[in-house]
């Protein structure tokens, strides 16, 4: 199976291309390189250089495989309009899997006794975005939220527990405030690309593909001005 996998969501732009990957001589190119800016710019120069590290055509992907949020609106907005336009130009099935339980994947988490994982990501205004997975699954325990941290506490429980991301921190001393054995590990971690590049060859496809906006955007249209209508 021949896979495409992206992520723009967060501080960092993302890609693998994984070329055979069920055979027994897969070819995998991947990218990853941090930024708060930049996003558009860069995916599709990076799409390009790990396509063809991979050895692989456009046209001959089976799967692009995609992160559609939460995370900033812009970084979101243009992880989910690149992955459209390439399914359109390849014919290629869409994977798409919430940034927050990519993070969970990752190989940076360490084993850990705690039967559940949090991931909180800053999202401003003493705000998270946060998803609570369990350890050995990584089933989604409840639907990506974004929550003032005292009520993300909450949605901890009130089992141990370790919490992962750029919010982990604030989120776990606010919950240790409260008496909740809360451990913050990992305050860079990142969603990677390179991790779903794989277990895009087993998830469901899906027919539609949507950005996961938690808050409505910060921007606000210009108001009107006062002279539009107004005679000369």
């Amino acid at each position: 199976m021949n896979i495409l996998s992206l992520d723009t969501c967060f501080d960092a732009c993302s890609v693998a291309a994984g070329r055979g990957l069920r055979s027994l001589t897969p070819g995998i190119s991947f990218a990853f390189e941090g930024m708060q800016r930049g996003h558009s710019e860069r995916l599709m120069p990076m799409i390009e250089m790990v396509m063809a590290e991979a050895c692989l055509k456009f046209k001959s992907l089976d799967r692009i495989a995609v992160t559609f949020g939460p995370g900033t609106f812009t970084g979101t907005r243009i992880c989910v309009s690149a992955a459209r336009a390439l399914a359109l130009a390849t014919d290629a099935q869409f994977v798409a899997i919430s940034s927050l339980k990519l993070m969970a994947m990752s190989p940076r988490i360490p084993a850990a006794p705690t039967r559940n994982v949090a991931i909180a990501t800053d999202a401003r205004r003493d705000e998270v975005y946060i998803e609570v997975f369990d350890r050995h699954s990584l089933q989604s325990l409840a639907a990506p939220q974004c929550l003032a941290i005292t009520d993300a506490v909450k949605a901890l429980g009130t089992a141990p527990i370790v919490v992962a991301g750029s919010g982990a921190e604030a989120l776990a001393a606010a919950a240790n405030r409260e008496g909740i054995e809360a451990t913050a590990i990992l305050p860079d971690l990142l969603p990677d690309a390179l991790d779903l590049l794989f277990p895009a060859c087993e998830m469901p496809v899906t027919d539609s593909l949507r950005p996961l906006y938690l808050r409505p955007p910060d921007a606000k249209p210009p108001a009107p001005s006062p002279f539009l209508g107004a005679g000369a």
